[in-house]
């Protein structure tokens, strides 16, 4: 039986891919990774680890020991690498706990990979899932983030994701590792750790509290369903090819401001109010170096591996401040 690790399974994209894979290939071992910081949760995929549909190693990967471990097993093909510090505020206060896991965490991973897949009987695919902020920011009328847009990260998260991507594309140059990088815009959906915009609008809508908006609220990014962006995943496992990156986006701009706007009216719906939440909007100071504007163009992907982002905006968006309001308490107890 061929097995698939999944580092960072047990955090917000990776426990949504590990559902995703779960239910496309079923025959397929699934091991996920994760050290359960505290963005990482295991209920998120309980139901999975109970019925053993998915073994599940509480291990950080900058251990090299473990991580070989996990290597050695005969069964595994390809490794799904999502765990990473992916927090800019966080970032910001403490920036070493982003060296370590982004950085340190990718090294050993692709020197586990160098060792057991080159040079022997079986080979594997990395698939590196990084993100659209080590292209820097865009200006209002600027064309779209390439796979050819030169990086220029902002922060020491995106500074990280942009070492780690680096070095994933030394390590297919150098070692000829089979490599494929993605990139992907601002993902939503269910068990984002509420800290993130999203799942804390929601939540401040739900208990009439201030509703925090950076700066003017015009900053801009470019919004991507979390299951879409699993698909995309494997459809770069699947069909990308070896060294090359892709950039994963749906094309889907929004202003911070109206997308709070739009979860206020969403909420409100919801919770059977009246539309009145939008006046609990409250601008705080911006943060060091936020970036103005994301946007991911993905016509690259679309063409190479046939993808194309399907799930409507603001149906998703809906389904998506439903599953917070039905689990904030039982996940977070909030």
């Amino acid at each position: 039986m061929t097995a698939s690790i999944i580092t960072g399974g047990a955090g917000f994209i990776g426990s949504n891919l590990v559902r995703y894979l779960a239910a496309k290939d079923p025959a397929r071992r699934l091991i996920v990774v994760d050290s359960l910081t505290y963005a990482g949760n295991r209920e998120y995929l309980s139901d999975l680890i109970a019925s053993g549909r998915v073994e599940f190693v509480h291990a950080d990967i900058t251990d090299y020991d473990a991580m070989d471990r996990l290597f050695s097993d005969a069964e595994v093909e390809d490794i799904y690498h999502l765990a990473a510090e992916s927090h800019v505020d966080r970032s910001i206060t403490g920036p070493a706990a982003f060296i370590q896991s982004n950085i340190v965490g990718t090294f050993t991973l692709l020197e586990c990979a160098r060792k057991h897949w080159l040079g022997g009987d079986r080979a594997g695919r990395f698939v590196h899932v990084s993100t659209d902020e080590v292209y820097g920011d865009l200006g209002p009328e600027d064309p779209a983030f390439t796979e050819e847009t030169p990086y220029a990260p902002s922060s020491p998260y995106s500074a990280s994701k942009a070492a780690a991507d680096h070095l994933v594309h030394a390590y297919h140059r150098t070692y000829g590792l089979d490599v494929v990088i993605t990139n992907c815009s601002n993902n939503f959906g269910p068990y984002q750790y509420p800290e993130k915009l999203i799942p804390v609008i929601i939540k401040n809508i739900r208990d009439q509290k201030p509703l925090p908006v950076y700066g003017d609220g015009t900053n801009v990014r470019d919004w991507l369903y979390v299951t879409d962006h699993c698909s995309a995943l494997v459809a770069a496992r699947e069909r990308g090819r070896s060294g090359e990156k892709y950039n994963i986006g749906s094309q889907n701009e929004w202003q911070n401001i109206d997308l709070v706007r739009l979860l206020c009216d969403t909420v409100d719906d919801l919770l059977g109010r009246e539309r009145d939440s939008q006046s609990l909007i409250s601008f705080v100071t911006d943060r060091p170096g936020h970036d103005r504007r994301y946007a991911i163009d993905p016509t690259k992907t679309v063409a190479e591996l046939g993808w194309r982002a399907e799930t409507p905006f603001e149906a998703a968006m809906r389904d998506t401040a439903a599953w917070y309001l039905e689990n904030f308490q039982t996940l977070w107890q909030i």
